[in-house]
């Protein structure tokens, strides 16, 4: 019988003690500890980078800010605009029904 990679994962998949020991006996390995740290530390967040991803975050708050701000300053004067429009409507009305009388 010869003995295949995928027979050896199915017999560690199998067998709890021994993929315990396995990871004992690589991690006693100064190559392949180092190798595994090497992996572990690219898939983790530093505090560089929640730094750099705080620094951007509020930069774009900032950005959102000023433009909601712009956005509600023209909004507040379009409707000063319109309410100006209306009164003068109302008064161009009730001159206009004085006048006729």
């Amino acid at each position: 019988m010869s003995v295949t990679a995928e027979h050896v994962v199915e017999l560690f998949e199998k067998d709890a003690r021994a993929r315990k020991r396995l990871a004992e006996l690589l991690m006693s390995e100064p190559d392949v500890r180092l190798a595994i740290i090497n992996a572990v530390l690219r898939d983790v967040a530093t505090k560089r980078d929640v730094a750099e991803l705080r620094r951007e975050l509020r930069e774009d708050m900032a950005k959102l800010e000023a433009r909601l701000g712009r956005d509600i300053d023209r909004l507040y004067r379009l409707m000063i605009v319109t309410v100006l429009g209306i009164l003068v409507f109302i008064a161009t009305t009730v001159l206009a029904r004085l006048l006729a009388l």
